[in-house]
């Protein structure tokens, strides 16, 4: 008689690590909402704040995992430095870019552009790593490409924000994958947000002084200025920076990369129907046409995945005794 084995350790560890990942991108997903709860608070100011609150909040995390000897020692492999400034660099660009967008009411083109970064992400496996795809993701790759003209004929303009975002993160995605397991979640975000905290200080000071183009308000900084509830959020920002990445690098770390990608769409999905059910952002027929084409491209790869995680499943099956 045969008894059919419980899910086990790796069982545990693939349901923990959809929730982590789950809870990830559903906070990604929510950041709309937060940060035009933070308004009139201008995006230069919010990516500010965002940065040194988040240090503050890393402080903390490594005082209580006692994570400061690894933190460290980061800063003495130059290889390592090197690579976590560029993060450093692009997740500044893409964090500003973000929450730009959200200020001038285009949520939607920040939903497009992680819509479609899973395919800036295969493309820079192709040159960077020299992956090899396969053919329904290269149909996935010039679907989305074919969508990207749709727009912006369509539209009338280039949709930058979304290229930029998807460009911006899908780096990053890259740069993170040269560091490999010598970097925790913690540590990375913590050296990222303190090689950005000398900049972010220097553009609060300069918001304080009305410096043109960063103070759109045009009444310095607006932190700590409006209400208790305002100031009590904006003061959270660290917290809604450092916790969606800790969960990922949670969820990350239990699952098959496969699975990470099947759940990285979550985040964007809640960001369109935010943008325009929540928010009310126009939807013409153009813009329609191109996400729709976009979807395509995204069922591609999602099929795709399911045909690897299948095919792979039926490789590592044991073989039947007779």
């Amino acid at each position: 008689m045969t008894s059919t084995p419980g899910p086990g350790a790796a069982g545990n560890a693939l349901v923990a690590g959809l929730a982590f990942s789950i809870a990830a991108y559903v906070l990604w997903g929510l950041l709309p909402l937060y940060f035009e709860s933070l308004k009139p608070v201008g995006p230069y100011e919010i990516v500010a704040w965002r940065i040194v609150l988040s240090i503050a909040f890393c402080a903390i995390l490594l005082a209580v995992t006692r994570g400061w000897s690894r933190f460290a020692a980061l800063w003495r492999d130059g290889r390592v430095v090197g690579w976590l400034a560029l993060a450093a660099f692009l997740i500044a660009v893409n964090w500003t870019v973000y929450v730009l967008a959200t200020s001038i009411d285009e949520v939607l083109q920040a939903a497009l552009g992680y819509f479609i970064n899973p395919i800036v992400t295969i493309l820079l496996g192709v040159i960077f790593l020299r992956e090899r795809l396969r053919p329904l993701q290269w149909a996935a790759v010039v679907v989305s490409a074919v969508a990207i003209v749709v727009l912006t004929v369509g539209l009338g303009a280039f949709p930058w924000i979304s290229i930029t975002l998807a460009l911006s993160f899908g780096f990053y995605g890259l740069v993170k994958n040269r560091t490999g397991g010598r970097v925790d979640a913690i540590s990375g975000l913590a050296f990222e947000t303190a090689a950005l905290t000398p900049f972010a200080i220097a553009t609060i000071v300069l918001i304080a002084l009305h410096t043109p183009g960063l103070d759109p308000t045009g009444v310095g900084l607006v932190y700590g200025t409006v209400n208790g509830w305002h100031t009590s959020a904006m003061s959270l920002a660290g917290v809604v920076t450092a916790v969606p990445l800790i969960f990922f690098a949670a969820g990350a770390r239990r699952l098959p990369l496969s699975y990470v990608g099947l759940t990285q769409y979550l985040a964007p999905a809640m960001q369109f129907l935010t943008g325009v059910f929540l928010l009310g952002e126009p939807m013409p027929p153009e813009r329609w046409a191109g996400f729709g084409i976009v979807w395509v491209a995204i069922l591609l790869l999602v099929v795709d995945t399911v045909i690897a995680i299948a095919k792979g499943r039926r490789a590592m099956a044991p073989a039947t005794v007779e």
